[in-house]
C-alpha cells in the first residue's frame, strides 16, 4: 500500500520542515498548534480566482456558524459541495483551506460552501458534526440563497473534515434528511484506535505521526466513550447501507491510512459506489500542497475528485 519511500517532492518538503525544526503539533499547546497549522497553510497573497467568494453567516445550534461561499463562473443553479476543513477539530478554519476551495469549485465547476465549524477542546464532539450537518442541512433548505441545486448537494473534506463529511452522510441517513448526494473522504478520520499498521510508518516519513493524531483526538472527545460513537468513529457504524456514493482518497505515508481503506471496502460490501483513490508515494496533507509547496499530484487529484463530482451530479 506504500511505495517504499515517499515521492522525491513531498520528500523535499520533509526535509524542508526537518531542517526548519518545525515541531510536531502533539508537542505544542491548542494555541502553539493553531498558529503554525496558520502559518504553514498561510494562503497565498494571490489566490486562485473564481466567480466569487462571500462570506456570511447562518445560524447554528449554538450560535452563529461562519460559511464562506465560493461560486464558479456560469450559470446556476450550480451543484453544490458542503466542505469541512481539515486540523484535527482543534486547528484549521475556512481561510487555511481557502486554496483547495477555490482549486474544488474551478475544477468541479460547482459552488463550494466552506464551513467554520466550532473547534475542540472549547467545544468537543459532536459539537463540529452538528454544525457540519446543520450547514449541510441550511444549504439544502437555502439554495437559492448560495445559488446551487438542492438535489444536487455533497459533503466532503479532508482529515478531520472528511471524518466530518463521513459523520454527516451517517446523520443524514439516519435521519432521513438531507438528501445527500456524494460524499468526498479526502485522508479521513475513521476511528477512535491507533493499532493499524499504518500507524508503524517511519515518524521521518510522515507529516502526521501517531502521537499528534493521540494529541487531537484527546482534544476531541470528552470520554473514550464517545469514541465508540460512529458519528465520532464512522468505521464503528455497524451497517453503512444506504449511504451515499463515495470518493476516498488514501495515502501510503499516513497514519490514517489502513482505516480508510477499510471504510472503502465496507462501503463496497455494504453495496455503496465507492471510487477508492491511493496515492502510495505520498502524505497525509498532500491535498493543499497547491502553492508553496506546490505539488503537480495535489492539482491532479483535485482534477480527479473533480472528475468523480461531476459524474456523480449528472448521474
Amino acid at each position: 500500500m506504500r511505495a517504499t519511500v515517499p515521492h522525491p517532492n513531498v520528500n523535499a518538503v520533509l526535509e524542508e520542515r526537518k531542517d526548519a525544526g518545525i515541531p510536531r503539533f502533539s508537542t505544542l499547546s491548542v494555541d502553539g498548534a493553531r498558529k503554525l497549522l496558520a502559518e504553514l497553510w498561510a494562503p497565498p497573497e494571490n489566490p486562485e480566482p473564481v466567480g466569487s467568494v462571500r462570506d456570511i453567516t447562518i445560524d447554528g445550534p449554538a450560535g452563529g456558524i461562519p460559511i464562506r461561499i465560493y461560486t464558479p463562473d456560469g450559470s446556476a443553479p450550480f451543484p453544490v459541495l458542503v466542505y469541512a476543513h481539515g486540523g484535527g477539530w482543534v486547528m484549521g478554519g475556512i481561510d487555511v483551506d481557502d486554496g483547495i476551495c477555490r482549486a474544488l469549485t474551478n475544477a468541479a465547476r460547482c459552488v463550494v460552501v466552506s464551513v467554520g465549524y466550532r473547534h475542540a477542546p472549547e467545544h468537543p464532539f459532536p459539537a463540529p458534526v452538528e454544525d457540519c450537518y446543520c450547514a449541510t442541512k441550511w444549504v439544502v433548505e437555502h439554495s437559492d440563497v448560495v445559488h446551487g441545486d438542492p438535489d444536487r448537494v455533497a459533503i466532503g473534506g479532508e482529515s478531520a473534515g472528511g471524518n466530518l463529511a463521513a459523520a454527516v452522510a451517517q446523520v443524514a441517513r439516519d435521519c432521513a434528511e438531507p438528501d445527500v448526494a456524494y460524499q468526498v473522504l479526502v485522508t479521513p478520520i475513521l476511528d477512535y484506535s491507533f493499532d493499524t499498521p499504518s500507524y508503524e510508518e517511519d515518524p521521518e516519513q510522515l507529516v502526521i505521526t501517531k502521537a499528534d493524531e493521540e494529541w487531537v483526538w484527546d482534544h476531541y472527545l470528552e470520554s473514550d466513550l464517545d469514541g465508540n460513537n460512529p458519528y465520532a468513529s464512522p468505521l464503528r457504524a455497524r451497517d453503512l447501507r444506504g449511504l451515499p456514493p463515495a470518493t476516498i482518497v488514501t495515502c501510503g505515508f499516513d497514519v490514517l491510512r489502513d482505516e480508510g481503506v477499510e471504510y472503502a471496502k465496507r462501503l463496497d460490501e455494504a453495496t455503496v459506489d465507492v471510487t477508492h483513490r491511493h496515492h502510495d508515494d505520498l502524505v497525509h496533507g498532500f491535498l493543499g500542497m497547491l502553492d508553496d509547496p506546490e505539488l503537480r499530484q495535489a492539482r491532479e487529484a483535485i482534477a480527479e475528485i473533480a472528475s468523480d463530482l461531476q459524474q456523480s451530479f449528472s448521474g
